[in-house]
């Protein structure tokens, strides 16, 4: 795609963007890839053709290659998992099932040494956690050109937005750190009560009447800043990772020897980065189990 008419800064900031469905206002005027004007006549929800048509579209713009996705490897992780459970048989395991159990036994002793506490909806989730968000960071290692191309090619507009990795998009990483810190508010308001939690605001590093404007200061902090620094830590490797991968990409538009090096660095990165999305799961998987026993501890002072 780097050959198409994009300049240097063209091609990187067009793999960085999502494929944007929004509305856009009446009177909004597009240019199309010739250079031409056009005014809409009505309110229209559409595809962005440009970058700053999906800033204009706002809050409510929706990524469907996020979501896509995000769907399509949920779906590939449930099958998979369904197809070994159903033919997991007491014999030595062999193939898939001998995997699956692999994965499995690995997430149940990493929660049963986080999480002391009952509750069965924890390694479950823990487990998919993992393993969803491992295969979304996975999709960092298909070259950087060949499903945008695809897409392209297929949809017949050679200026779509198309990216493969829902983890290089916040949404779908603060998405993920919002929803398990709506959790980990629930379990700890219905282990510790309404006046149990309030306690554990107010009281908390410092139990007396006069600090708790203080206490309620810094554990309101701490508490918004879990979601936040869980989902924007995913993004941040996530991103930083794809933007290296199509710096490596742009030395194949330099010639023979740039391109050589280029393949050399694409490889040695690419091996670098199986430890990156794999250890990135593992820290999402892990504070989660972590928050999820802090919402279970009971202290004194309930």
């Amino acid at each position: 795609m780097a050959s198409e008419g994009l300049t240097q800064t063209g091609y990187i900031q067009h793999h960085l963007q999502n494929m944007a469905y929004g509305k856009l206002p009446a009177g909004y005027e597009r240019v199309d890839a010739e250079g031409n004007v056009h005014v809409l006549e009505n309110a229209t929800w559409t595809l962005a053709h440009t970058s700053q048509e999906a800033a204009d579209m706002g809050f409510w713009a929706i990524h469907l290659d996020t979501i896509g996705w995000s769907l399509v490897l949920g779906f590939l992780f449930s099958f998979v998992f369904f197809k070994a459970a159903k033919r997991a048989t007491t014999d030595v395991p062999r193939g898939m099932q001998s995997f699956v159990e692999l994965v499995v036994e690995f997430i149940d002793n990493t929660v049963k040494d986080t999480f002391h506490h009952s509750n069965k909806l924890v390694a479950p989730m823990a487990l998919t956690i993992f393993v969803w968000v491992f295969l979304m960071n996975l999709m960092d290692l298909v070259p950087i050109d060949w499903l945008p191309l695809t897409a392209a090619t297929v949809s017949g507009d050679p200026h779509l937005f198309f990216k493969v990795v829902p983890t290089t998009d916040p949404n779908a990483t603060l998405g993920m750190a919002i929803g398990v810190f709506l959790l980990m508010i629930f379990f700890s308001i219905k282990n510790k009560g309404i006046g149990g939690f309030a306690k554990e605001l107010a009281l908390h590093p410092f139990n007396h009447p006069v600090m708790i404007p203080f206490n309620l200061f810094l554990e309101l902090v701490g508490l918004i800043a879990k979601p936040i620094s869980l989902g924007l830590r995913l993004f941040g490797n996530l991103y930083a990772g794809e933007m290296i991968f199509i710096l490596i990409a742009l030395l194949y538009s330099a010639g023979l020897v740039f391109g050589v090096f280029g393949g050399v660095l694409q490889w040695a990165w690419a091996v670098f980065h199986i430890l990156v999305i794999t250890l990135q799961a593992f820290v999402f998987m892990v504070l989660t189990t972590v928050y999820m026993a802090m919402a279970h501890d009971v202290d004194e002072h309930h």
